[in-house]
């Protein structure tokens, strides 16, 4: 979940501010990772009275990395706390959890052909930080996998 010289990590210059413009926004489709593609899940995030619900009762901030992707890297955060949650791009701040992972494991994580577990155990997903706070939300993720799922369908994959 966290440029180096010689690449731009497009989404570092968000601060965890939902974004509202991107040139390349389609409103029946959205390249995975894209600003267009944080944007819906921020809004569908904000929007969750599940997770709202859920983040009166948990705390934590993870961030997710994405390297070499189609646009560099990319890193974007889930912060939940004190009765609100946040989705957006850059670092969660607290961050408790960071995880780290290839742009061809993200899809094939996220497509649903390779199990999120499986990827952890074969260190396909590099895992830094609380693991204890990681596992005391997995409501909160179970949570969060249906507002993905509600984007993943208008979500074009680039590989």
């Amino acid at each position: 979940m966290w440029a180096l010289i010689g690449r731009f990590d497009v989404h570092s210059r968000q601060n965890r501010v939902p974004v509202s413009t991107d040139d390349n926004y389609n409103d029946e489709m959205i390249d995975y990772l894209s600003l267009a593609w944080i944007r819906e899940l921020s809004r569908e995030v904000r929007e969750s009275d599940e997770l709202a619900a859920l983040a009166r009762r948990h705390s934590i901030g993870v961030t997710q990395v994405v390297e070499d992707g189609p646009d560099g890297d990319v890193t974007y955060h889930l912060q939940v706390a004190d009765g609100s949650a946040a989705f957006g791009a850059g670092p969660a701040d607290p961050e408790d959890v960071k995880m780290q992972q290839s742009y061809e494991t993200a899809v094939a994580v996220a497509t649903g052909q390779l199990n999120a577990q499986e990827a952890f155990v074969t260190g396909k997903i590099l895992l830094f930080g609380d693991r204890e706070a990681l596992m005391g939300a997995q409501e909160v993720f179970a949570a969060l996998d249906t507002v993905f799922n509600s984007v993943r369908a208008r979500t074009r994959y680039n590989i």
